[in-house]
């Protein structure tokens, strides 16, 4: 099992980034948009990691830090929940918050996650509630992007990545933007998620 990769940073985008490591060798993880945020801006990386194997494919699953990692790990253990809505999951709610949501019972906030209907918010819940410590770990914050077309672009490809259509997303992007041309990358994200 791999525990964690480091690294220089050779991609980056909001859904994924490419890890190179010594001799040449370059690894692909699936990131979490606040994973993207704290990433931005660095060039030496070390990103713990979750492998996820499967019949067809073996996917990494990269995150910043041990928090989101257990999180991500615990939503998996969870009956209808795989790794791809995890990651929706933790994009859109982040770790410092996700605990707090769980333990509330907040199943309202669960359902607004694209892919997550009443009884896989219910499930999370009951099946984590007890297993959750409210963590208080907060990402850095870092700058958003340079201009307004890029983290436009920027977030609509992660909105296309995750599963919306590209109409549906540019619309809901172009309200955000509209209100706040310089919105950060992230942010626009998650708003657009809690619009859709």
């Amino acid at each position: 099992m791999i525990e964690y990769i480091r690294g220089s940073l050779a991609a980056l985008t909001p859904t994924d980034a490419t890890v190179e490591i010594s001799g040449g060798v370059a690894y692909l993880l699936n990131i979490t948009l606040p994973t993207y945020t704290a990433l931005e801006g660095q060039t030496e990386v070390r990103m713990l990691v979750h492998e996820s194997i499967r019949d067809d494919a073996w996917v990494l699953f990269g995150f910043i830090d041990e928090a989101e990692r257990t999180l991500f790990r615990q939503l998996i253990g969870v009956s209808g929940v795989g790794a791809g809505s995890a990651r929706t999951i933790l994009s859109a709610i982040p770790a410092s918050e996700l605990g707090a949501v769980i333990t509330a019972g907040d199943t309202r906030r669960l359902k607004n996650v694209k892919g997550i209907g009443a009884k896989t918010a219910e499930r999370i819940i009951v099946d984590l509630r007890d297993k959750i410590k409210t963590t208080d770990t907060t990402l850095l914050e870092q700058p958003g992007a340079t201009s307004d077309s890029e983290a436009f672009e920027e977030a609509l490809t992660a909105l296309t990545i995750l599963g919306y259509t590209r109409q549906q997303s540019q619309k809901a992007l172009r309200k955000i933007f509209d209100a706040d041309p310089g919105a950060k990358v992230e942010s626009a994200i998650r708003k657009a998620l809690a619009m859709m």
